[in-house]
């Protein structure tokens, strides 16, 4: 008897060791394709990381052709896609945060409702649309009327995309309070609304927070829909209406001109820089505002 249950465990133990094991071998296999990417861009990249990367607007082909012939550095930098993506970015998060917050509250209080399931359908439908498709609707909704390229229409643009990841995390984050919160809120008179805006909001400002950057960085890198609605600027602008660039437009433009090649990887890197903190900036205040 007792030799037969030290069997099981040792068999169980055994099964156990080999299950955890072979997790840590396909987690350690996810991860290679990251390393292999990070120092691909390290390795190529960093003679061009420097203070004029961020401080000079891009070359053109000609200065680049005639630095590679006389084999120095490109000379000039990526200012005008950094101000461009951060002018971009700036008002896609004032479009896309309150829709997707007001949304996902009342997703989260109206659970059962047709319109609330509607809503919740055509977000995860959104989600799962080609960007190059959402561009061109935004460019026969914006350009067109406008008339010309602009900055607005790059953020309508990537505030669309942003939407469904706003929504589904606002909703989870709501769903998750408990229900005393609400319930002790109106019951010392509070009207629904301050509850929802000074309780409920306050209290799930971990999930909300990090669903909305982590939405910000699933839209930083996207290039197809900026390309039919902010088409890219030579110059740093900062005119909402007028044509600009981005660091993913730019990386398009370089890949696409033998002599300007070795800024993609530069450029690349600080993209991915960008992305990979805004990932651990979501992170680290999750664990820290954590919802017990």
């Amino acid at each position: 008897m007792r030799k037969g249950i030290r069997a099981t465990s040792k068999y169980r133990l055994m099964k156990s060791r080999i299950f955890f094991f072979g997790v840590c071998a396909l987690s350690s296999l996810t991860m290679i394709p990251l390393f292999l990417i990070l120092w691909e861009l390290i390795k190529k990249g960093y003679k061009q990381f420097n203070l004029s990367l961020f401080t000079e607007v891009a070359p053109t082909s000609m200065e680049a052709m005639l630095a590679r012939i006389s084999d120095s550095p490109i000379p000039g930098g990526i200012l005008n896609g950094i101000t461009g993506t951060l002018l971009i970015l700036a008002v896609a998060i004032v479009i896309a945060i309150p829709i997707g917050i007001m949304a996902g509250v009342y997703l989260a209080e109206n659970q059962d409702k047709k319109l609330a399931n509607l809503v919740r359908n055509l977000s995860d439908l959104l989600q799962g649309i080609p960007s190059i498709v959402i561009g061109v609707v935004v460019y026969i909704w914006i350009v067109i009327p406008m008339s010309g390229y602009s900055a607005l229409a790059g953020s309508i643009a990537l505030s669309v995309m942003m939407l469904p990841m706003i929504i589904r995390s606002t909703e989870e984050s709501l769903k998750m309070l408990p229900v005393s919160l609400k319930e002790a809120g109106l019951a010392l008179g509070g009207s629904y609304t301050s509850v929802v805006m000074r309780i409920l909001i306050p209290s799930a400002f971990s999930g909300l927070f990090t669903g909305s950057l982590l939405a910000i960085s699933r839209v930083m890198g996207e290039t197809a829909p900026l390309l039919v609605t902010a088409l890219g600027a030579a110059a740093v602008n900062w005119d909402v209406t007028n044509p600009t660039s981005a660091i993913s437009l730019l990386i398009w433009e370089f890949y696409n001109d033998p002599n300007l090649a070795d800024l993609v990887w530069s450029s690349s890197l600080l993209l991915l820089l960008f992305v990979l903190g805004i990932n651990l900036i979501a992170k680290s205040i999750a664990k820290r505002w954590k919802i017990q």
